[in-house]
């Protein structure tokens, strides 16, 4: 017997096809009109109803171009269940390459939102409703906010056992506990049943190809392991993630000229220079040491800092903590038998 086929918006995606949805959003000033975009892949046969959203900040870009190589992948002829894929949600910041909506809202502090609310509010009603809340579980993609950049991360609520294995599954180098915040995205989905993995990777408005490719294998290894695709093609991970029980940022003890000496990924021990923060005459040098041991997993990129700058985030390493970790998945990465050379690009 055939699966029914798949409905949204009024449109009906038929059995083993794919389409795309413009769901209606708003109307901009001069009277363009705004939709976000959904791609539907409904699999020939049963299976999990996936999402997969990038760019609920509009300036991260990164998770729009691993969306469009997922969207290329040949295994998702063989998918089973049904994969919703949005590439923009918060299109109004990603035409405006801006991290947030017009009127300076935070799209991932809007949720649930409402439907006569604000513009960011109306937004996250309609992507929640019509997209997050009619699937099984989904992945939110992220990258640093501009000026800064993060080691390829996923991040999981202590104690949630389903996000954690999803976590295990995508290989990230690095698996961090990170409590839900009000009105985020992941916060209300878990609130609703919906269970949602956020990979953090790279910098706003800049590709990197080690996250992207990241990215890519990480989503493709979670839905084998909810058997929506097949072995055939995704590589395992070499090396276990590092877990992570918290982390914080460790900020500027003076303002100036930052030189950085250490970079994301490098497992550090207490004491370590990191960086030093010079004045522009040289007389004033200050350096900013490592308070424990850990691995840096996000960094400033400016080399202009005031005092009290988040300069390097530390994570404290859990078990298994391996120096060799982040050179292994890199290696892996480079010769990932998902990617070919066409997709380098």
């Amino acid at each position: 017997m055939s699966r029914p086929p798949f409905e949204i918006a009024g449109k009906r995606i038929a059995t083993g096809t794919s389409g795309t949805v413009d769901l209606p959003v708003s109307i901009l000033p001069d009277h363009t009109p705004v939709h976000m975009s959904v791609k539907v892949h409904h699999g020939k046969r049963s299976g999990p109803t996936m999402f997969v959203s990038a760019a609920v900040h509009g300036d991260e870009v990164i998770g729009v171009e691993i969306v469009r190589r997922l969207l290329r992948a040949p295994q998702l002829s063989s998918l089973r269940g049904t994969l919703l894929v949005v590439p923009v949600v918060n299109s109004f910041g990603f035409l405006n390459r801006s991290r947030y909506l017009p009127d300076r809202r935070d799209l991932n502090r809007c949720f649930p939102g409402t439907q006569l609310g604000s513009l960011g509010s109306r937004l996250a009603h309609i992507f929640l409703n019509e997209v997050v809340l009619r699937c099984d579980f989904g992945i939110d993609l992220h990258s640093a906010a501009i000026h800064r950049t993060n080691l390829p991360q996923c991040r999981v609520t202590p104690g949630d056992k389903v996000t954690a294995k999803m976590a295990r599954d995508f290989g990230a180098p690095v698996i961090l506990n990170s409590p839900l915040r009000d009105g985020s995205l992941r916060g209300e989905a878990a609130a609703r049943g919906t269970p949602v993995l956020l990979y953090e990777a790279g910098e706003g408005l800049r590709f990197d190809e080690f996250a992207v490719r990241a990215g890519v294998a990480g989503i493709m290894r979670v839905m084998r392991a909810q058997d929506m695709l097949p072995a055939k093609g995704i590589a395992k991970g070499k090396s276990a993630s590092l877990l992570c029980k918290g982390s914080h940022w460790l900020r500027a003890p003076a303002g100036g000229l930052l030189r950085t000496f250490r970079d994301t990924g490098e497992v550090v021990e207490k004491g370590d220079v990191l960086a030093a923060i010079s004045d522009p005459f040289g007389h004033v040098e200050v350096e900013l040491t490592a308070p424990e041991p850990g691995i840096l997993i996000g960094r400033a990129i400016l080399p202009v800092v005031n005092e009290g700058d988040a300069i390097f985030h530390l994570a404290e390493l859990g078990p298994r903590a391996d120096e060799d970790t982040v050179e292994d998945m890199t290696a892996q990465l480079g010769s990932d038998p998902i990617f070919d050379e066409d997709e380098i690009i």
